[in-house]
């Protein structure tokens, strides 16, 4: 049973299985157990990317809804490593290194 305040109940939620379960998505737990922090991630991305979070209750559940389901299938059909969901995972800007002629020889 869903308590009258909606935002204090999602800010109850803690993993990703929380979060899929609070919005009824069924999903593979073997995709969340490798994924899990990856797709809390993407979640969190592709809200900020949507800051239009619409008014009222029911509203907001299915704005939401429909984010952790695209960051969930979002690595049904891939892998983190091809999502690049973090830092760690993008590749670095190439850096130019200036090394003078004459500390070449030592």
């Amino acid at each position: 049973m869903r308590n009258v305040n909606f935002e204090q109940e999602l800010a109850g939620l803690s993993s990703a299985e929380d979060f899929l379960d609070y919005f009824e998505i069924d999903y593979d737990q073997t995709v969340v157990f490798v994924n899990r922090l990856h797709i809390l991630q993407r979640f969190h991305d592709y809200i900020e990317k949507d800051p239009e979070l619409p008014e009222g209750e029911e509203a907001s559940e299915a704005y939401y809804k429909k984010w952790l389901i695209q960051a969930y299938e979002d690595f049904v059909s891939s892998d983190a490593l091809t999502e690049k969901v973090f830092k760690v995972f993008q590749p670095a800007p190439p850096q130019t290194v200036f090394v003078p002629l004459g500390q070449l020889r030592k």
